[in-house]
């Protein structure tokens, strides 16, 4: 295991520094909106343009890594990336503030897929399971770890957004130090949304729905949990709770989805989305029930996607897996621009109780899409699905570690 792991090490420990202060970074600018009195709406504004600009890059940002290359291109990313994390110390204007995350969503995209284009480089049918698994733990663990640089948080202090900056500024030295040779960008096409609707309704429905509910935990739970009164503490925990579970579900649901039929798995996983979120509304804050059921819901959340994206490619042939999946990954961010922007809304009406109003419904809505498309065309024998890949919600560069080259074509049914 770590012989097939080796050659991407340097690149691992780039991702695990980087997403220690990424994570915390992405909490903080809610907890600071949320204590200089912006709205809900505002903040759901700001998480947007950084999903705005997550898309934006990950449409553009290869143009200038083909001419620069990936070591000069990462560093040029991480380095834009860590200054505009200070910017956010010299004003509290939301104009600049979304401004600076746009910023920041388009180097993270760029970074991403430097990241991935070393990935895709190492991966061979035998590796790619293990090399994707051991990108996706490390990316969310060290998210999930950064969260606790809240405690060192105070009101009005620049202490924290410095921290973050020196730590995605030492995100470069372990990928500079590099040895390996610098690979080359895949390419990788995407299809077009009326292609995708004909392969996998379910899949591309959910995979949208999906983007929509991760993008408005992001920039939103943390605005819940300062407007609950979970305090400093409580907002770490709960956040590292909630990204852990992304990562500790996603794993049995996926084998149990190559066991059984995956829509039905899908549809009962988008029901338990809607229950949990009544059950987040109803645990009692900061109790043992509200961090059980937080577990559960980060779990339940982040698995949405994955799911989906494995039932969209069980219905392509595998020469378009790539491209399907490229594709799908697109869609998603685009649901993460939108999905922020209505739970805002949503919380603007109900209160903070309004973000898990909002995941409710997704998830009735996916849930109740997919059993209309069971009514609608009949499901592959499990034995004819693709084996299920955890992946993370990036850009379309992690598209080739998700397709499954050694498997058979599936016609579109």
């Amino acid at each position: 295991m770590l012989r097939s792991i080796r050659p991407i090490l340097p690149v691992l420990a780039s991702v695990a520094i980087l997403m220690l202060g990424n994570g915390a970074l992405s909490t903080l600018i809610g907890l600071r909106m949320t204590n200089t009195g912006a709205s809900s709406l505002a903040v759901g504004a700001v998480t947007a343009a950084f999903f705005a600009g997550l898309t934006f890059g990950s449409l553009q940002c290869f143009r200038f890594i083909k001419q620069a290359g990936h070591i000069r291109a990462f560093a040029a990313f991480a380095s834009v990336y860590s200054a505009a994390s200070l910017g956010h110390a010299l004003s509290d204007n939301l104009i600049l503030w979304a401004a600076l995350r746009f910023a920041e969503g388009v180097c993270l995209a760029g970074i991403y897929m430097c990241i991935e284009s070393w990935l895709n480089a190492e991966a061979s049918n035998k590796t790619r399971g293990l090399i994707v698994s051991s990108y996706m733990v490390t990316l969310y663990a060290a998210m999930a770890a950064g969260q606790q640089l809240l405690n060192l948080n105070a009101a009005g202090s620049p202490l924290l957004f410095m921290i973050i900056s020196i730590l995605l500024s030492l995100s470069l030295v372990p990928v500079c130090l590099t040895r390996s040779a610098p690979p080359s960008l895949p390419d990788v096409s995407s299809f077009s949304l009326r292609a995708l609707y004909q392969a996998s309704p379910l899949g591309l429905v959910g995979v949208f729905l999906s983007g929509g509910v991760i993008g408005a935990i992001y920039g939103l739970a943390p605005v819940y949990a300062a407007s609950t009164g979970l305090g400093m503490t409580g907002t770490a925990t709960f956040m590292t709770v909630l990204i852990a579970g992304g990562v500790l579900l996603q794993f049995p649901l996926g084998k149990l989805s190559d066991a059984f039929d995956r829509r039905t798995i899908i549809i009962g996983v988008c029901g338990a989305l809607a229950l949990l979120s009544i059950a987040m509304l109803t645990s009692g804050y900061g109790s043992w029930m509200f961090l059980l059921s937080t577990l559960l819901f980060g779990g339940i959340s982040f698995s949405i996607y994955p799911l989906c994206l494995a039932h969209a490619n069980d219905h392509v042939a595998s020469a378009d897996l790539v491209a399907a999946s490229g594709g799908l990954i697109l869609l998603n961010s685009v649901g993460s621009i939108l999905g922020p922007l209505i739970a805002s809304f949503s919380m603007s009406l109900f209160g903070p109780d309004g973000l898990f109003i909002f995941s409710a419904a997704m998830g009735l809505a996916a849930g109740g899409f997919g059993i209309w498309r069971t009514r609608i065309r009949p499901s592959p024998q499990a034995s004819d699905q693709a084996i299920f890949r955890p992946i993370p919600q990036t850009t379309p560069v992690v598209a080739p570690l998700h397709a499954d080259a050694e498997a058979p074509g599936k016609p579109a049914n």
